[in-house]
């Protein structure tokens, strides 16, 4: 049986227990990408957030099957593949590709299913038809069917909106459009030439779909009337969730989802991203800096995905420094050969950190908590390590729960850094034992060249008890 989980859910405004659906199982759907051009890291920083829920619930003992869609016909696929005068699926495939690239550079575990809307278009029809028999749907004057929120009196009831309050009255035939706006919303948008030759027939003529009905035709296909968790960025709560509430609700007769869970934006240097302030960043231009998915990960999930998330390139310094001295306790504990009377400590000391781990996870994804509990356990193995009583043994107790925090981190590669080159060049051993030699005559100019020039060649060398030393690869 899997452990208990807590999440806020956004539609309650608290924390509460889960409780699935089917015993043990878990249907999530997750808001995809639009792909009408490369995902940017705000996009990413919602991925991520997505990720480590699902990582978290497998930890608990959950089986997962996440549902994450591929907007690829939308008001800007059609803009932008008309601009480079391409056919939409031959627009689209580029960037769903570099999605996918993307996906596995941040180490996202792959979702069960990526329905993309294009491949979806009947499921869609068949879903505005039973809004039409409920009395939901209407053809209005511009030959496009839209949704009465009038006739959806709980219309609102997740974004918390006072419909009194509210711009009423007006119909939307845009994908997204302004949060004042309470209005009808297009499901199906008739053709005209800007969609040049994007157009789908239909019982009420040729068009396409509307944003919103994607998401909720295609979670149902594979999820059901009534599945367990749906996620995405605190945009994306009104209206687009928000509408499908309603087109779902009113089709089926049923609760949509039972828990809504939604991260905050992303900052850059305390700004909103934008291209006007330079501050727009996809994955590749940070690879292009010399940044690695491993450490753009470590960052995206250093803050609770209900707070906002200031990404900043200091912030990508420190992660690069933090996860070297994580992959410098996994190789020392590697190597640790001691006579085993610090086993039973390391051992128990494991257990404890994964506990914390754990409830710290398992209550609302508290990445923070679960953060101490890592760093708490580093600075353990190394305490352990210095006092040198460690076998192969009592290391692995260690090693083994930091593998365990990876199933959820994905970042500290613990088998990785075991495997890596570790040897240390012959040339490098000279200098760093000449070095000592230089210490113990105490001409330290000669002892601070060799430092630095060690540093140049790509190690550092380090001073230890007793006169010694231990060099790294940097």
């Amino acid at each position: 049986m899997a452990d208990k989980v807590r999440f806020f859910n956004t539609m309650a405004r608290k924390v509460q227990e889960f409780e699935s659906i089917n015993p043990d199982k878990v249907g999530l759907y997750t808001c995809g990408p639009t792909v009408y051009n490369y995902a940017h890291i705000g996009n990413f920083r919602a991925y991520t957030f997505e990720d480590i829920l699902c990582r978290t619930l497998r930890l608990a003992g959950y089986e997962v099957k996440q549902v994450m869609n591929l907007t690829d016909v939308d008001d800007k696929t059609i803009r932008d593949s008309q601009k480079e005068n391409l056919p939409l699926k031959e627009f689209t495939a580029r960037y769903i590709k570099a999605f996918f690239e993307d996906l596995a550079k941040l180490r996202i575990h792959p979702a069960a299913v990526y329905p993309a809307a294009t491949e979806h278009i009947a499921e869609m029809i068949e879903l505005i038809g039973k809004l039409f028999e409920k009395g939901y749907a209407y053809c209005a004057e511009d030959k496009s069917v839209y949704f009465a929120i009038d006739k959806f009196p709980a219309y609102g009831k997740l974004a918390n909106i006072d419909r009194e309050n509210q711009r009423a009255g007006v119909r939307i035939k845009t994908d997204e459009y302004a949060k004042d706006s309470v209005a009808d919303f297009a499901l199906w948008k008739a053709w005209d030439e800007k969609d040049g030759d994007v157009v789908w027939d239909s019982p009420w003529g040729k068009g396409r779909p509307g944003w919103h009905i994607e998401c909720s035709a295609m979670a149902m296909k594979y999820l059901g009337a009534t599945f367990d968790i749906h996620t995405g960025g605190i945009d994306n709560m009104f209206p687009h969730h928000e509408d499908e509430i309603a087109q779902s609700e009113g089709a089926n007769e049923c609760k949509y989802v039972n828990y809504w869970l939604h991260c905050a934006h992303l900052m850059v240097n305390g700004e909103k991203m934008s291209k006007s302030l330079g501050n727009f960043f996809t994955l590749r231009d940070l690879e292009a800096q010399g940044r690695s998915g491993r450490e753009i990960r470590y960052v995206l999930m250093g803050t609770h995905y209900r707070k906002k998330l200031n990404f900043t390139f200091d912030a990508l310094d420190q992660a690069r420094e933090a996860l070297r001295k994580f992959d410098d306790c996994f190789v020392r504990l590697s190597a640790a050969g001691g006579d085993g009377s610090a086993d039973s400590a390391a051992q128990e000391t494991a257990a404890k950190a994964i506990e914390a781990f754990k409830s710290a996870m398992f209550d609302d994804l508290n990445t923070a908590e679960a953060s101490a509990a890592i760093y708490s356990l580093l600075h353990e193995a190394n305490k352990l390590l210095a006092a040198e009583g460690l076998s192969g043994q009592g290391a692995g107790y260690l090693l083994d729960a930091f593998r365990t925090f990876d199933k959820v981190w994905a970042c500290l590669d613990v088998d990785a850094a075991l495997q890596a080159d570790n040897s240390i060049p012959s040339e490098i051993e000279a200098m760093a034992a000449a070095r000592v030699e230089a210490r113990k005559n105490k001409n330290w100019a000669e002892s601070d060249r060799l430092r630095d020039e060690i540093k140049s060649l790509g190690y550092v060398v380090e001073d230890v008890p007793g006169g010694g030393y231990r060099l790294k690869k940097l």
